[in-house]
């Protein structure tokens, strides 16, 4: 087996040859060419795609992520997989707010979805919450992630310039930042990262309480070195928040459900 590792291969062409069981890992592929090629049992992760796939057999492929433009033998598919998402879960319009009372509306959701999600993590034994399905987070650290993402953009949005607690967990790609805790392997209890989820609610409160569409207009600068890259208004801080506690209970009540039945 040989390791390429922080070497510029660009340009370079693979011909006949066999890289079955290969591992990529951030490695940038834009602007390559694939013709004939074996893909066959792929996984695909945390990758951002865009280009033309053309003359291709896709059978028995799971796609999950942000779908844009997408165009299936010539039908733009998003806007039906958007369309269907939202008639499964109807509560899931509610994640797109525009103004103050929409902005309320969601956060209360949410919550009650993720008090019923914790209602069902606490039914397991505390191992298991530590346990990895797939190579996914935790049940444990996704909260940790979550109370990352708060910290981050509610964090902005109240001009606290380190929201920090050790519990913290920034996504798996993320460059580093000197000052923001990232210890993947920590394993507090469900309690004490309870505990921390509720002092985030309370900093999401503050920002819901007396909330106007002036103040969901108004601009907020990045806290975490740069992240996110420019200024943002209140709303996006909110939105994004919203959007991350939707999607990860979701990832949540799917790998609670694979850890239950092999219980």
């Amino acid at each position: 087996m040989t390791d390429f590792i922080q070497q510029d291969l660009s340009g370079s062409r693979f011909d006949q040859v066999l890289l079955t069981g290969a591992d990529f890992y951030k490695v940038r592929l834009d602007d390559a060419h694939f013709r004939d090629v074996d893909l066959r049992g792929l996984d695909v992760r945390d990758a951002v795609i865009t280009g033309r796939l053309r003359g291709v057999e896709l059978w028995d492929v799971d796609l999950s992520g942000e779908i844009g433009r997408f165009v299936v033998n010539g039908v733009d598919v998003g806007p039906y997989v958007e369309a269907e998402l939202d008639r499964r879960m109807p509560e899931r319009v509610l994640m797109r707010p525009a103004d103050p009372d929409g902005f309320h509306t969601g956060f209360a959701t949410i919550e009650r979805l993720w008090d019923g999600t914790v209602e069902r993590a606490q039914r397991l034994p505390p191992e298991a919450l530590h346990r990895s399905v797939d190579g996914e987070w935790s049940f444990i650290q996704t909260l940790r992630h979550l109370g990352f993402a708060t910290a981050c953009w509610v964090g902005m949005a109240l001009g606290d310039p380190k929201p920090w607690h050790p519990y913290d967990l920034p996504w798996d790609q993320a460059p580093g930042w000197d000052d923001v805790p990232w210890d993947r392997e920590m394993q507090p209890s469900l309690d004490e990262v309870l505990a921390v989820r509720a002092e985030r609610r309370a900093l999401i409160g503050c920002v819901l309480d007396g909330l106007t569409q002036d103040e969901l207009d108004r601009v907020v600068s990045p806290i975490a070195n740069g992240h996110p890259p420019e200024t943002v208004p209140v709303a996006q801080c909110l939105r994004v928040v919203l959007n991350e506690e939707w999607e990860h209970r979701l990832y949540a009540e799917r790998d609670l459900t694979v850890i239950e039945e092999e219980s």
